[in-house]
């Protein structure tokens, strides 16, 4: 009884914390910027506890990845020579307290527990969002300006960034949701149609219900119409069937496939390079991919006056500080971000940050790959039947990778806790890697896996 009560605590935390992440956006509309600081102190703080009290026995230091502590430690040694060393003071604590957080997810939690409280974090903020659309176009009917933000002014051009809702709900889109961004919430629908339907090919659920949630997370991605998260899924639908294909091959005849997803790879960054306006056409969405290039050119001209080392890490952008002030504004807003990662950081952190950021990605979506290919042992029998669960960080990780060339979230939030995450969690499975059979469907509850069925080490 004891344990299952620590199970159903470290589960209701785990699943606190992927909605509080993924749904920071909203939060901090509630709340304001202080009521989501106070959250972010008491998770922090219930997180140090529960990590304290579970002791978790595999737990060194020393053995997180090394691309993990580079990159901190180079954005803290950025604090010295930043224009704006109290705002890069404060991106870094946020930057470390999010690691902490994900690095107890890492450890308190199996691969199958943290699936299981991510999809309960995804099907209440789909709930929630969808009822609050529905009850702005039902009882409202007209849009929801932020409270915290003036109201539009007659004449001058809306946008979208001074909506909490626009009441699109019955127009087909595009709506915000609780998170007050078509893109967030296309992203949030995006990873919970990987999820859900993972736990209906994996029987974790009931069927009825596992197709229900898919429907539901079908239909908000349709009702977002991000076209940036659009290419995410075409490229997570292309990873699924690689990973299926190099299932079917085996370890030893994988080379045609590798060579096929390095054409693929090449095909769409030509395609996106020279055929832009085409592509982004078929969806409906302009060219500059709406405003996205002037950032990025803004971007580009202010990272090549310090190309090395960076302006100094600041994780979102300060609209109060130089800079970032008058960077880029849009309808008389100051942008929080580059709207692409890797510009992100080269402007924060220069060329030697971008070269530290790399390999943390590159390390973590090699490991996944190989945790969703390789056919799972135990011992020194016969090999485990592949596991359909295997295959979903692999493919969140897609989704990540693909949105951070359009979205800095990445380095932020949920983005960078979903990273460290697995970027952990991957590290230390790869050296000895945990039970991928099957899960089966007790809800909050470890099995402990006797000794003499212990997992056989990587070669």
């Amino acid at each position: 009884m004891a344990e299952n009560k620590t199970r159903l605590g470290v589960s209701a935390y785990a699943i606190t914390v992927f909605a509080f992440a993924l749904g920071g956006n909203g939060v901090r509309i509630l709340t304001s910027w202080y009521g989501f600081g106070l959250g972010v102190v008491v998770l922090s703080v219930v997180g140090v506890a529960l990590f304290a009290k579970l002791k978790p026995a595999r737990f060194r230091w020393y053995r997180l990845p090394a691309p993990l502590f580079w990159f901190l430690g180079f954005a803290a040694l950025s604090i010295i020579w930043s224009q704006y060393r109290f705002e890069s003071v404060l991106g870094v604590l946020a930057q470390l307290i999010t690691t902490a957080v994900a690095v107890v997810l890492a450890f308190v939690l199996t691969w199958h527990e943290v699936l299981r409280t991510l999809a309960t974090a995804l099907r209440i903020l789909l709930s929630v969002s969808l009822l609050f659309e529905l009850f702005v176009s039902t009882v409202v009917r007209q849009p929801v300006v932020q409270w915290w933000l003036p109201e539009p002014v007659v004449g001058e051009p809306e946008s979208k960034l001074l909506y909490w809702s626009r009441n699109l709900l019955f127009e087909g889109g595009m709506i915000q949701g609780i998170v007050g961004s078509s893109v967030i919430l296309g992203f949030i629908a995006l990873l919970a149609l990987i999820v859900f339907a993972i736990q209906l090919r994996a029987g974790l659920v009931r069927p009825s219900g596992g197709w229900f949630w898919v429907a539901v997370a079908a239909a908000t991605l349709v009702l977002t119409r991000s076209a940036t998260v659009t290419v995410a899924l075409v490229a997570v639908v292309v990873a699924l069937g690689l990973a299926l294909w190099a299932r079917r091959l085996g370890p030893e005849r994988r080379m045609p496939l590798y060579i096929s997803g390095t054409v693929i790879i090449a095909a769409a960054v030509a395609t996106t390079l020279f055929a832009r306006d085409f592509v982004f056409g078929l969806l409906g969405k302009s060219g500059d991919l709406t405003g996205r290039l002037e950032t990025w050119i803004k971007v580009v001209d202010l990272a090549e006056q310090r190309p090395w080392f960076g302006w100094g890490w600041i994780s979102y952008w300060a609209p109060w500080v130089d800079p970032y002030r008058t960077l880029d504004v849009q309808a008389n807003l100051a942008v929080m971000s580059a709207h692409n990662a890797w510009l992100d950081v080269w402007l924060q952190l220069g060329i030697v940050g971008v070269l530290l950021f790399a390999p943390l990605v590159v390390l973590t979506v090699w490991r996944v790959w190989f945790r969703a290919v390789d056919q799972p042992r135990r011992g020194p029998g016969a090999p485990l039947p592949y596991a359909t669960s295997a295959l979903w960080p692999f493919l969140v990780m897609v989704a990540l990778v693909v949105q951070s060339l359009t979205e800095s979230r990445m380095l932020i939030e949920w983005g960078w806790l979903l990273l460290v995450l697995f970027a952990v969690k991957s590290r230390f499975d790869f050296e000895l890697p945990s039970q991928d059979a099957e899960p089966t469907k007790q809800p909050w509850r470890r099995v402990p896996i006797p000794r003499e069925h212990s997992v056989e080490p990587r070669p």
